[in-house]
């Protein structure tokens, strides 16, 4: 028994020898991988144990006592988690992703952040990565298909040309645009923004926008440009990309042959003599499309730098674009080049400074870019009889022609105009953390911009007596000159006081207040008679005659906001969440009786994933439930339009004579007060086996007491020059819909990964109400000398509804004729041939009561698709957008017996039986160019936004020459598009909520082919 204890005593001895004996000591460095760069603060630990060290400033960590058969656990905030077995080695260095999914859980809300997890709203997020991989040249492009909910229209896809934002749909007959934050900034113009400078985007789409106030009414956009990391050494980034953008369509048109003999047809079929008695030797003729169409060059560059140390954190930026456009090559030239610098500091403990500079300028050059008059609507309706040049090299002349309809290259080349756009943005702000639990900040956001343009109208002659772009004397040469200022500033001060109770009890409270200035003023001058030949040489003073139109006029603006706010926040055990907000809003657009509106939102949140009877199932990750309401203020109108302004125009006599004064301006209403959204929303967010994610959410914004302006009786005075119809509050508009998006993403094996997601929204879009004076309002243009609008804003239908002539085929002989309502009151008597319009009223009489409701520009709904795979070294992205059940009028004829006409022509009616669709040509008088669903057509189309194929070198061969990264890559956006509408682009809209959907000849969106390199060390 006495030797027992020196056997155990043994035993223990010879285990903890061979213990110790496989315990060792690790150490090692770890780095981004996708940089190189190291990464401080990265937790190491053994797995299942308390044994754990950090790594220091250069990335570098040591850990004592780890068993060989241990693993290690490298963790760090918006890395993926990456576990090593030890086995035999004694150096491990690991390299840590980015994740993406991780980094987009911190998302930036008003006046601060929180994590995805504590969210109440409805949200969309898109990341850096995404913004590398589509290579926009406007941030909009990298919105379009990526957020539900969120539909992006172009205006024109001439360079620099802007585009229409629409979150959740139309809200009011008025300004749709979003709110747009750059890093706290407000900015109004996308165009100014390099989107290789944006670290994120995220859309606040619901009542949690109104921590922002009145502006915040149609949506926020928040972008968070890059900024440096603490303890990190000097970074540099460098992307580049050339390439060549080209048309994605032509619209097929006769040639000269068939031009030809449709006119004589149509010569003969009114009883005059022909006009081309031989068509043999006319052949092609001139396709003006390929005249106006060219190849045009885009090139890009960008560098940023960014670090940290202790206390300090920096990046700065620096880019340049230039592009030429499809149709006018270098006259429609759009070039910006930007700088940035961000920076902060904490100088003490406790005490954080930042300072964020942007100064952005453009250059553009444009032509007329759609509608009438512009140069894609004369390459469609100039003859192909017409020659480009004639033998002499002088350009071909449209004899005969509408007087707008002239040769496209002399119009072309006698454009003469450019803007520049010079604006300088800053932030500056201060936090201090005091007491634990309180905060004080304060920000001053500040803009300046000036916007010169300059424009010259020489003397023209492209038609039969000369045309003009000058409105004072189309004989003589005209130059204008114009600058506007541009200056506001926003002053945001907030107390934060957060504590958490017991555990349990996580409250937070923000109380703030915000000023908002902004003012601007414009001048103008106008030379008459100038001795120029194109814009360089052209000046004002060297005019015989020199304007100033802005002389003795208000020419300047002056708008302010003064708003107090409170939000609320609660969590409880990390399942639980409230937020509430309460907003004093006071706007300088209204009168002292109306000045200031207040607006409460309040949102709520369920983690139901942390409950006991999910929290332990293998299929759910994660599953939240939310819902938010509130109403928040809009006041999107001129100012001052509840008092009586001498900014009109106004002549008098005295003495005998004329003398041009100032009058009344618009009509005043000095009860007008806020515009309401009452928004509502409740959502899920749900992760699935660690792939899967989705997120869905209905939607309902109510929109009341609209700010319109209704049509008044004329002697009111609402029809003298520079007077105005009355502003009043008026009708109401709902869009309720519903969002969902679906994503998966995983690592098949270690060569090959993939990442997939997918989203729709729905909207229902109608009218609730108009206004007591009237049931409805019009808006829009169809034609030439239709004084019937085509688009209405009218109860119980979706804002900017298409009006008018329902139609029910071709009539076929002469009966048909007879036994239909006379059309006379339409324009013309009906002859066999023509389109037949259905008395939809049934009272035996066609007239203008018979018109009817025939199109909505609105789409039932919107998708997004986007593909990655990364196979080794390579990587190839794809995104598709889709916009279904919209309506796109038809208006870029003429519909003169001179001008062309499309291919769709040759499929006219000949004689009974022929066909039902498309009307007889004639040159008399007939009713088959009223508006009617003739003219409109199915806009619903699928576009491939891009497509990207990139490869990124071996580290092996470029980290010895010092680069951490480099990735080449070639790409196509817009790539193809599947459509049954007839025009240059289904995609393109002018944004007006009465009259948007009306194609006037749209300038398509360019096809783009990139070939660029990141290159990062």
């Amino acid at each position: 028994m006495k030797r027992l204890p020196i056997l155990i005593l043994l035993l223990g001895i010879f285990c903890s020898n061979t213990l110790f004996a496989q315990n060792q000591t690790i150490s090692g460095t770890v780095n981004d991988s996708d940089n190189g760069t190291p990464i401080p603060g990265v937790t190491v630990i053994v797995k299942g144990t308390q044994n754990g060290a950090q790594t220091d400033f250069d990335g570098n960590y040591t850990l004592n006592n780890v068993p060989s058969n241990g693993i290690l656990v490298f963790s760090y905030v918006g890395y993926i988690t990456q576990e090593i077995t030890v086995e035999s080695n004694t150096t491990i260095n690991a390299q840590l992703t980015t994740d993406v999914a991780q980094l987009g859980e911190v998302v930036v809300i008003g006046y601060g952040k929180s994590t995805k997890k504590e969210l109440t709203g409805s949200v969309g997020i898109v990341s850096a990565e995404v913004i590398e991989d589509l290579k926009p040249t406007r941030i909009e492009q990298a919105l379009q298909g990526q957020v539900a909910g969120v539909n992006i229209t172009a205006q024109s896809g001439a360079p620099g040309s802007s585009s229409n934002i629409r979150i959740r749909g139309i809200s009011t007959n008025g300004d749709n645009r979003p709110l747009i934050l750059l890093d706290g900034n407000v900015i109004e113009d996308l165009s100014v923004v390099n989107p290789g400078d944006i670290e994120s985007l995220t859309v606040l789409k619901d009542a949690t926008a109104g921590i922002y106030g009145v502006r915040a009414a149609n949506g926020v956009i928040l972008i968070t440009t890059k900024t440096g990391r603490k303890n990190t050494p000097l970074k540099w980034e460098y992307d580049a990309y050339a390439g060549f953008q080209t048309t994605t369509r032509k619209i097929p048109l006769l040639n000269a042959t068939e031009y030809a003999l449709l006119r004589n047809e149509a010569a003969a079929a009114s009883g005059e003599s022909l006009v081309f008695p031989d068509v043999s030797g006319l052949g092609q003729g001139t396709n003006w499309q390929d005249e106006v169409f060219q190849t045009a060059p885009i090139f890009n560059h960008n560098l940023n730098v960014r670090g940290g140390t202790e206390k300090v954190t920096y990046s700065a930026g620096a880019s340049l674009l230039t592009q030429d456009g499809i149709v006018g090559g270098s006259k429609a030239n759009f070039s910006r080049y930007t700088t940035r610098l961000n920076l902060t500091y904490d100088p003490i403990e406790n005490l954080n400074l930042k300072a964020n500079l942007l100064y952005s300028g453009t250059l553009r050059k444009t032509l007329p870019e759609g509608g009438l008059g512009s140069v894609l609507f004369n390459a469609l309706n100039v003859s192909p009889t017409v020659p480009a040049f004639n033998e002499d090299g002088s350009f071909g002349r449209a004899v005969g022609h509408p007087i707008e309809v002239v040769n496209p290259l002399a119009q072309t080349a006698n454009t003469f105009n450019r803007t520049q756009v010079d604006k300088i943005s800053g932030v500056f702000g201060a936090s201090y953390s005091f007491l634990k639990n309180f905060k004080a900040s304060v920000n001053y956001q500040w803009n300046y911009a000036e916007v010169r343009g300059k424009s010259f109208a020489p003397i023209l002659d492209l038609g039969d007596e000369g045309v003009s772009d000058t409105v004072f004397d189309n004989q003589t040469a005209v130059v204008n000159e114009q600058i506007s200022y541009f200056r506001d500033y926003t002053f945001d001060a907030f107390f934060e006081y957060s504590k958490v109770f017991n555990d349990e009890h996580d409250v937070s409270i923000l109380l703030g207040t915000s000023i908002f200035k902004t003012t601007g003023d414009f001048q103008q001058r106008v030379g008459i008679d100038v001795n120029a030949s194109n814009l360089s040489n052209a000046n004002v003073d060297d005019a015989v005659t020199i304007a100033n139109p802005t002389e003795g006029v208000n020419n300047s603006f002056d708008a302010r906001l003064l708003s107090y706010f409170v939000r609320g926040q609660y969590n409880f055990q990390g399942k639980y969440f409230f937020s509430g907000v309460l907003r004093r809003d006071g706007s300088t657009k209204f009168g002292p009786d109306n000045k200031f509106g207040i607006f409460p939102s309040a949102s709520v949140g369920w983690v139901a994933s942390e409950e006991e009877f999910l929290i332990d199932n293998t299929a759910i990750d994660f599953l939240k439930f939310r819902a938010s309401y509130g109403i928040i203020g809009n006041d999107r109108i001129q100012d001052f339009r509840f008092v009586s302004v001498l900014n009109g125009e106004g002549v008098y006599v005295f003495n005998d004579q004329l003398v041009f004064g100032q009058a009344t301006g618009p009509i005043s209403n000095p009860e007008i007060k806020w515009e309401e959204q009452k928004t509502f929303d409740v959502g899920l967010d749900l992760n699935l086996f660690n792939k899967v994610s989705i997120t869905t959410d209905y939607f309902s914004r109510r929109t009341d007491d609209l700010l319109l302006e209704v049509p008044t009786s004329g002697t009111l005075g609402s029809s003298a020059p520079g007077a105005r119809n009355p502003i009043v509050n008026a009708g109401t508009v709902r869009n309720r819909g519903f969002e969902f998006k679906i994503g998966y993403k995983e690592k098949i094996n270690k060569d090959f990964s993939i990442d997939l997601s997918y989203n729709f929204t729905t909207l229902d879009n109608e009218v609730l109400e108009v206004s007591e004076s009237t049931d409805f309002i019009e808006g829009g243009s169809f034609g030439i000398g239709q004084d019937l609008a085509p688009s209405r804003m009218q109860v119980g239908q979706p804002i900017g509804v298409f009006f008018g002539y329902q139609t029910n085929g071709i009539f076929q002989n002469q009966d048909q004729v007879d036994a239909h309502p006379s059309q006379i009151a339409l324009g013309a008597n009906a002859q066999p041939g023509d389109i037949r319009f259905v008395d939809v009223n049934g009272d035996g009489v066609l007239n203008t009561d018979d018109r009817t409701f025939i199109g909505n520009p609105i789409p039932d709904i919107t998708m997004g698709l986007n593909l990655a795979f990364n196979y080794k070294q390579f990587d190839f992205q794809t995104y598709f957008f889709s916009s279904i059940g919209n309506d796109i009028v038809r208006n870029y004829d003429r519909n003169d017996p001179v001008t062309n006409r499309t291919i769709y022509a040759l499929e006219r009616w000949t004689g009974e039986g022929s066909t039902n669709v498309n009307p007889r040509v004639t040159n008399g008088a007939t009713t088959n160019f009223v508006f009617s669903d003739y003219f409109v057509e199915d806009g619903s189309f699928i576009r491939a936004q891009n497509m990207q194929l990139g490869y990124t070198l071996s580290d092996k061969g470029i980290k010895n020459i010092g680069i951490d990264k480099l990735r080449i890559y070639t790409s196509v956006s817009n790539v193809f598009t599947l459509t049954e509408y007839r025009g240059f682009d289904a995609t393109a809209n002018n944004g007006a909520p009465i009259g948007g959907g009306i194609d006037g000849g749209f300038y398509p969106n360019p096809r783009t082919f990139l070939l660029g390199a990141n290159l990062k060390f």
